[in-house]
């Protein structure tokens, strides 16, 4: 838990000043100071004894995976299976709905509230406060554990090379994209037409091995092989992160096959979905390569895109099912705990939008499953998780040393019992000042400016209904406001792409350094 002291800290000053600054210093050298020895200490020997961990990774996938019935077509049978071997957490959901701050709370355990890190940079080592915090990978390596990465586990690029093996002690493929056609395959996209903003058949034909992701499940794959004969006697730490479904969303022949365009189902939509909602949503997402429903329709690019992104994923569903059954073809399954989850959701046409930089469901909401020793086969909770929550929960299940300074709880007692309650919700933040409470019925936003939504997620599953201005849920409004984060800091130093900071002086916003003309409509809209 975090100490008293920092509960009661807040900061409500816009990035730049100096008060920020002040305060940004105390509270996060308070938590570097409260760091145990064993973050400077030699690691200690190796215990047989403790379960390996494979902690899986994927990008951008939101809740249409076969478990948790997000989209009534997808095909998941590797990882449908692996929940029937262990939890699925039904109702779990990202710390941010961007890759950096998410992945970055979830490796070193705190909100991005609490660190400043809301936006693609900066890589957190470089913000003098924050560089010395001891991430996951590096608690168990300083527990004898051999620890690997390939993939895409931190934001792309990072750790930079040259400080790989602080972070792990071996370093696979990095993967991402792999083969791209020699032009895009849609046409070109507003905001710029960037490189990313594509999706479609590639390669023609059904070789796979193009295909980042499926160079990193083979190396994952060969070091379970290797763990499997025994030639290392420490227990490992096997960090694997896939690419896809992240745009350009490409995947061959087969992967496509299995979503016939003439019975494809969209998401729901409704023309109207955005009158009820507060003007500041729209900044969240303000200018985006990331294109407009409204463009998607135009361009006749909606089903392609949704087929892209069901292809993509029952391609990145295979590349989970080869590094699982390696892990029991070489008899280690029994002594490993996986853990398997998405670093956020993405729209695909719901509310207006496709892409993430959102605090509703479709951003938030992810899968999270957790198999092996100490987990209970087959069961589903459906209280609020976090994935904050995993941190505490692998030291927990693996016998390390806590770190008192964690801001996740474990998810240990849901493990063992499904049904066991969870007090707390789940906090989904983007940028200061924004965020999505999630509780086991309802989902309340709380943007910058004051202004508020909430929806009944049980009557109300899309988010059509925003009941914030009802005078019949008050009580609900204030039981979760209580759960806003106290520490709320301003974006560190050096924070750039998709950034958003707002003056509640003078009510100005201000969209990656450049202010927004409020009496505007969302851009491409």
């Amino acid at each position: 838990m975090i100490p008293q002291e920092m509960e009661t800290m807040r900061s409500t000053n816009f990035f730049g000043t100096a008060v920020a600054g002040l305060l940004r210093a105390a509270v996060l050298g308070l938590l570097v100071a409260w760091l145990p020895a064993a973050a400077t200490v030699a690691a200690e020997e190796p215990d047989a004894r403790r379960p390996n961990v494979l902690f899986i990774a994927i990008d951008d996938l939101n809740d249409w995976v076969g478990c948790l019935e997000g989209h009534p077509q997808v095909q998941t049978p590797h990882i449908d299976r692996l929940a029937e071997r262990g939890v699925l957490f039904s109702n779990a959901h990202c710390q941010s709905p961007l890759c950096n701050p998410s992945r970055t709370s979830i490796l070193v355990g705190l909100r991005p509230s609490t660190t400043g890190i809301y936006g693609l940079a900066p890589w957190f080592r470089t913000v003098e406060e924050l560089r010395d915090l001891v991430s996951l990978p590096q608690h168990f390596g300083r527990h004898g554990y051999r620890t690997l990465s390939t993939g895409k586990i931190w934001h792309g690029g990072h750790p930079p090379r040259d400080a790989l093996h602080r972070e792990s002690d071996e370093w696979g493929p990095w993967g991402g994209i792999g083969a791209r056609p020699a032009e895009k395959l849609i046409p070109p996209t507003p905001m710029g037409n960037h490189p990313l903003m594509d999706w479609g058949i590639h390669p023609e034909d059904n070789d796979d091995s193009v295909r980042g992701d499926y160079q990193v499940a083979g190396w994952a794959v060969e070091q379970l092989e290797r763990f499997g004969r025994g030639d290392d006697e420490e227990p490992f730490f096997l960090a694997v992160g896939f690419f896809l479904p992240h745009v350009p969303c490409y995947a061959s022949p087969q992967w496509f096959e299995l979503y016939p365009e003439e019975m494809l189902v969209l998401p729901p939509v409704k023309p109207d979905d955005r009158d009820d909602v507060p003007r500041f949503a729209d900044y969240l997402h303000w200018y985006l390569p990331e294109p407009r429903l409204r463009w998607l329709q135009e361009n006749d690019q909606w089903l392609p895109l949704v087929r892209a992104y069901l292809a993509t994923i029952s391609f990145v569903d295979a590349q989970v099912g080869r590094v699982v059954d390696a892990l029991e073809a070489q008899g280690l399954a029994e002594n490993t705990v996986i853990v398997l989850w998405s670093d956020h959701g993405f729209h695909l046409g719901e509310k207006g939008i496709t892409g993430k930089n959102t605090l509703w469901e479709r951003s938030a909401r992810v899968p999270l499953i957790f198999a092996g020793p100490g987990v209970t086969a087959g069961g589903v909770c459906s209280s609020p998780a976090e994935l904050l929550d995993i941190f505490p929960t692998l030291i927990e299940l693996c016998g390390l040393e806590p770190l008192d300074h964690l801001e996740g709880r474990s998810l240990g007692p849901q493990l063992r019992d499904p049904a066991a309650p969870r007090e707390h919700p789940a906090i989904t933040t983007h940028n200061q000042g924004n965020h999505g409470i999630r509780s086991a019925r309802w989902r309340y936003i709380r943007y910058a400016d004051g202004s508020e939504e909430l929806y009944d997620m049980e009557a109300d599953p899309n988010e059509w209904t925003n009941l914030a201005g009802d005078a019949d849920y008050a009580e609900v409004l204030a039981e979760h406001r209580r759960w806003l984060p106290a520490i709320d800091l301003p974006p560190a130093p050096g924070s750039a792409h998709r950034v958003l900071t707002y003056d509640p002086e003078t009510g100005e916003v201000v969209w990656e350094g450049e202010p927004i003309d409020t009496t505007q409509p969302l851009p491409e809209s």
